[in-house]
């Protein structure tokens, strides 16, 4: 296997970018979610039990219990931490010493800090998988940059730390559990929509927030949605275990069908952060060979190769094309694809029944936990491999004790991660270890493991439901409340919005699935509405004059229940059709007894002001004036900006480096300094058991003994 320096380099800036469109994404929501005229105030989530401080921050891990002590509020720290912590994220984005095991530790303590108060509109899978992800970071992230290593290891790859790879490797099991168990649900849901392989029939139009390219895919011919659902389990099922295979092309193949199914997400639907989080993660299925790190290898490798070289070389390739024929035989047979000339169409079906499909992964379940413990145990094997190559014996000491501890740490997260991930199974879930099950238990409130399965059921299959806000003065005369992102104006196009995630108009979409009592918080968006309050008014439309009762609150609030299509091509200036479906929430106003009963039924009556705090503190003032000074912005447009502002500082990077920096694809990290290739002959070989084959994280003293 090829070292991993530059895939981790990507991980780790890619984990940082990450956390910055995430915490700058919430930052902008937080006075209309969290704050004290939002709609679920952050405070009423911290309320001191009478415990210890150490055992009430272990139970509830949150740095915002020490709000108070700043003269905060809890929303207020809430901004706090967003602002830090996007701010952070920015630094190790921008800049390689920044990379550090306690920067991405802050950033995943500031973001597990946000999801505890973060209620129902933190409660979502990439949130979870984020913060599962920015933990692996705080392990992958060195010690110390490259370039401040007096002398690396020999018979390190490229200059690698025997225990570097192995918390690298838990990026690509993660990798593995999120897109295997998100194709196994699709069928163990028992979901019309993915047996029959329509779902993408319905799936462009009933998204949470489509794009515009959603309304060009969903007109496509139905055989091709059913073709781009055989796909979608052959990238999800079927390739993932390639993730762990020992041909290098095998893992470049799955990694380019995983690329391309999170491109093609990115293009027709927005969601947020999570595709991008899940394109940093393939990059652990990447090597340093691929990223070019040794322009004009391959040339020097055109030399006469010993038979057994060839002969595994052989192997392999034969290998290689036995697993592309596998996968090629087992799509067609199992999903009965056949080509019709005449019409130019592929037909495709299920030709599997459930009962066969969970025989096969209760077969298929145990084996891939245990192709986990043998590719992990190869990864422990190499690093103990390289660890035996370290000179001297200090060296040698210091690189054992971490070794160890990493080691340690790698196999414990492993085995916590084996409980959510046996979810997928409950067979194989009951037969783990039950040690595995105390240590996850232990641990769960933190998120270090969670369990994924996205898109397990098709919802909309008769048209998609959504609920429309409206208001009134007199109780008879109605005008529509628009929201700046969910479908509302029948003309108005899809938004791009991503990365950014609208936390209200996802819910909005989860609400109009069910009744209103399955959605309490909406009880108390009406009741904000009915008040005035401007924080909740900029979810809704951040230029305050758009809402169509900016001068005055509306006396009455009501909500319907539609059902909306994508527009026919014909139809001009229409991107949507609708039709009523039934009243959502009853017309209230102001002290009706159906608004208050609902809110003392849900528990959403404010009964307690919120506790006063310094308005006057220095703190509290640069927060608000921060505030002042952005809220004009729209979100998405906040989050390009910094996209913006990231590509002119890499611009003035690339203009200020040296040539030979800026002729490589992928520049080194700021410090690192490239030496030209020294030249090669059997005196420089003799030299050195096992030469670097990267010349430029070679230590200075090998250089100079090879010139």
């Amino acid at each position: 296997m090829a070292g991993s320096r530059l895939p981790r380099r990507l991980f780790l800036q890619g984990v940082a970018a990450v956390f910055m469109f995430a915490f700058a994404s919430l930052y902008t929501q937080i006075p209309g979610l969290y704050g004290p005229e939002g709609i679920l105030p952050a405070r009423k989530t911290l309320r001191p039990q009478g415990k210890g401080r150490w055992q009430q921050l272990w139970e509830t891990p949150t740095l915002l219990w020490e709000a108070p002590r700043l003269g905060l509020d809890t929303a207020q720290g809430l901004e706090l931490l967003s602002l830090l912590g996007a701010l952070l994220a920015l630094g190790a984005l921008l800049l390689s010493p920044l990379r550090h095991p306690v920067v991405y530790l802050l950033l995943w303590a500031a973001y597990l800090s946000a999801c505890q108060v973060g209620q129902v509109f933190l409660y979502f899978q990439w949130d979870s998988l984020l913060l599962e992800t920015g933990f692996l970071a705080v392990l992958v992230a060195p010690l110390r940059p490259a370039s401040h290593r007096k002398q690396a290891p020999q018979g390190g790859r490229a200059g690698a730390l025997p225990h570097e790879d192995l918390p690298f490797w838990l990026v690509r099991w993660l990798l593995f559990r999120l897109m295997f168990a998100s194709g196994v649900v699709k069928l163990t849901s028992r979901c019309p929509a993915w047996w029959g392989l329509t779902a993408l029939t319905y799936h462009y139009e009933t998204q949470c927030l489509p794009t515009p390219a959603a309304w060009f895919a969903h007109h496509l011919p139905v055989w091709l949605h059913k073709l781009s659902v055989v796909a979608t389990f052959l990238i999800e099922i079927a390739v993932p275990p390639l993730f762990f295979a020992p041909i290098r092309r095998l893992r470049l193949a799955a990694f380019y069908s995983q690329v391309l199914l999170q491109v093609l997400i990115i293009i027709t639907g927005n969601y947020n952060f999570f595709n991008l989080m899940t394109l940093v993660l393939t990059t652990a299925l990447l090597d340093d060979q691929h990223l070019a790190a040794e322009p004009g290898h391959g040339s020097r490798k055109k030399t006469t190769t010993s038979w057994p070289k060839a002969l595994l070389a052989t192997l392999s390739l034969l290998l290689e094309l036995a697993v592309y024929g596998l996968l090629a035989y087992g799509t067609v047979h199992y999903f009965g694809l056949e080509v019709d000339w005449q019409q130019r169409t592929i037909h495709s079906r299920t030709t599997f029944t459930f009962h066969q499909f969970s025989q096969w992964l209760k077969t298929l379940t145990l084996p891939t936990v245990w192709l986990g413990v043998a590719s992990l145990a190869w990864e422990l094997l190499s690093a103990l491999w390289r660890w035996t190559q370290v000179r001297g014996w200090l060296r040698k000491f210091s690189a054992a004790v971490k070794l160890s501890l990493v080691s340690t740490a790698t196999m414990a997260l492993f085995l916590i991660s084996l409980v959510p991930y046996s979810y997928v199974e409950p067979g194989t879930h009951g037969r783990l270890w039950t040690g595995a099950h105390r240590l996850f238990g232990a641990v769960e409130h933190l998120q270090l493991a969670n369990s994924y399965g996205l898109f397990r059921r098709m919802t909309g299959l008769g048209g998609r439901p959504e609920v429309v806000l409206e208001g009134s003065y007199d109780g008879h005369h109605w005008t529509e409340i628009e929201f700046m992102y969910k479908p509302g104006n029948l003309s108005r196009p899809p938004p791009v919005v991503v990365p950014h995630q609208p936390r209200l108009d996802w819910q909005m979409w989860f609400a109009a699935l069910g009744p209103h009592t399955h959605s309490p918080w909406f009880t108390s968006l009406v009741l904000r509405l009915l008040q005035g309050k401007e924080p909740v008014i900029r979810l809704i439309q951040s230029q305050v004059a758009r809402y169509p009762f900016h001068k005055q609150p509306p006396t009455y609030v009501r909500a319907q229940r539609y059902k909306y299509w994508f527009s026919q091509p014909g139809e001009q200036g229409q991107w949507w059709r609708r039709q009523w479906v039934e009243e959502f929430f009853p017309p209230v106003s102001l002290g009706d007894p159906t608004l208050e009963t609902l809110l003392r039924q849900f528990g959403l009556q404010d009964k307690s002001p919120p506790r006063a705090r310094s308005a006057n503190s220095t703190l509290a003032q640069a927060l608000h004036w921060t505030r002042t000074q952005l809220s004009p912005l729209e979100a998405p447009a906040l989050l390009w900006g910094l996209l913006v502002a990231i590509g002119a500082v890499r611009v003035v990077q690339a203009l200020l480096a040296p040539w030979s920096l800026r002729s490589s694809p992928l520049a080194p990290a700021s410090g690192e300094k490239r030496r030209p290739a020294p030249h090669k002959d059997s005196g420089a070989a003799s030299e050195q058991a096992t030469p670097a084959p990267n010349p430029c994280t070679s230590s200075s003293r090998t250089a100079r003994r090879k010139k």
